[in-house]
C-alpha cells in the first residue's frame, strides 16, 4: 500500500479503516478480517469511541498470528478532551495502550483544540447548554504530548479538528513537530486553504468522514451527480471515486465501514486515477458543509 512520509521521516499507509461508530458487538471481528485478509495495515482509533478494548482484542489475535507483525501496523488514537491537563496526558494514553493491547502508538493526536473539565463526564454540558472547560493551554498540554515520545509510548505526534491559527500558537512552541492534522475532508468540504497551509507546513493531512457522514441520505456527497457520473465511467463505485480524490490530494484517508464488502471495496483504489478534468469537476462541487460540527453537541462555535 502507498505510504507518506511524515516530518519525522516515519511512513503512514495512504489509506486506513475508520473506527468512529463502529459497534463493539462487531469492530473485533472487523478489524480482524479488515486486516487479515483485506490487507489494511492502517486504524484510526480514539478513546471517545468507545471500543478501543473490543480492537484490542483483534490486534491481539492478528499480531499473535504471526502473519503480520507488529512493525507492519499503523495504529492512530487520540487525546481526549478531559485529559488535557498535563497531569492526565500520560495517564489516558496509557490507559489506551492496555485497552489497545499495544507497547505503543505509531501515532497519539490531541483529537480537538479545547480543553474539558477533567471528570467523570466525558461531555461536562452545564445548566447554559455549553460545555465546561478548564484552563488549560494547548502548551501545557502539548509539552505533555511530547513527554509521550521521549518515553516511547508514541512514535509520533499530531492534532485532529485544528484550524490554521491553532496551529500557528502551536508552532510557535512546538518542539516536537505535530506530524498530522486529522479533518473532515469530502467534496462537500474540501478544505483547500487548510490543506495548502499544513501542506506548506510539512505537516500531512488525513481525511475523516471523507464520505460524508449522519445527515441527510440525500445530501451526500456519495450521492452526487457529478461523482455518480465519474464512477460510472470508470466502473468504480462513489465512494471509491471520493476516496480516489482525496489520495490524489495528497491526504491520508480513512473511511469508516463495518461493511466486509464495503471495507474491501474502500481499499481498492490503488487500479485507477481519476484524471485532471474529473479532479476539478468534483473540487467545483464544494460548499464548505461539515457534517461534523461540535456546535450541536458542546453549544461552542468551535470553527466560526
Amino acid at each position: 500500500m502507498k505510504t507518506l512520509t511524515l516530518n519525522n521521516k516515519k511512513q503512514i499507509p495512504v489509506l486506513g479503516l475508520g473506527t468512529w461508530r463502529s459497534d463493539k458487538a462487531k469492530v473485533s471481528q472487523v478489524v480482524g478480517k479488515a486486516v487479515l485478509e483485506d490487507g489494511y495495515r492502517h486504524l484510526d482509533c480514539a478513546s471517545i469511541y468507545g471500543n478501543e478494548k473490543e480492537i484490542g482484542v483483534a490486534l491481539s489475535k492478528i499480531l499473535s498470528s504471526g502473519k503480520i507483525s507488529r512493525g507492519e501496523l499503523f495504529v492512530t488514537s487520540k487525546l481526549w478532551n478531559t485529559e488535557h491537563h498535563p497531569d492526565n496526558v500520560e495517564p489516558a494514553c496509557r490507559e489506551t495502550l492496555a485497552d489497545l493491547q499495544l507497547e505503543y502508538l505509531d501515532l497519539y493526536l490531541v483529537h480537538w483544540g479545547i480543553a474539558f473539565v477533567h471528570g467523570e463526564k466525558l461531555e461536562p454540558i452545564g445548566d447554559d447548554g455549553m460545555v465546561k472547560t478548564e484552563a488549560v493551554s494547548m502548551k501545557e498540554t502539548w509539552q505533555a504530548m511530547e513527554s509521550l515520545v521521549d518515553k516511547g509510548l508514541v512514535k509520533s505526534i499530531g492534532v485532529a479538528n485544528f484550524t490554521v491559527p491553532m496551529i500557528v500558537d502551536l508552532l510557535s512552541y512546538a518542539k516536537v513537530k505535530p506530524v498530522v492534522n486529522q479533518i473532515e475532508i469530502h467534496p462537500y468540504n474540501n478544505q483547500k486553504d487548510l490543506i495548502d497551509y499544513c501542506h506548506k507546513m510539512d505537516i500531512q493531512v488525513t481525511a475523516y468522514s471523507p464520505l460524508g457522514s449522519s445527515g441527510d441520505q440525500n445530501d451526500k456527497p456519495l450521492n452526487n451527480s457529478v461523482v455518480i457520473d465519474i464512477a460510472k465511467a470508470h466502473d468504480k463505485t462513489p465512494a471509491q471515486i471520493l476516496i480516489r480524490w482525496a489520495i490524489q490530494r495528497d491526504l491520508i484517508v480513512i473511511p469508516k465501514s463495518t461493511d466486509s464488502s464495503r471495507i474491501l471495496e474502500n481499499i481498492s483504489v490503488e487500479d485507477f486515477s481519476l484524471s485532471k478534468q474529473e479532479m476539478d469537476k468534483i473540487n467545483k462541487i464544494n460548499k464548505n458543509h461539515r457534517f461534523v460540527d461540535p456546535i450541536e453537541w458542546w453549544g461552542i462555535p468551535y470553527f466560526k
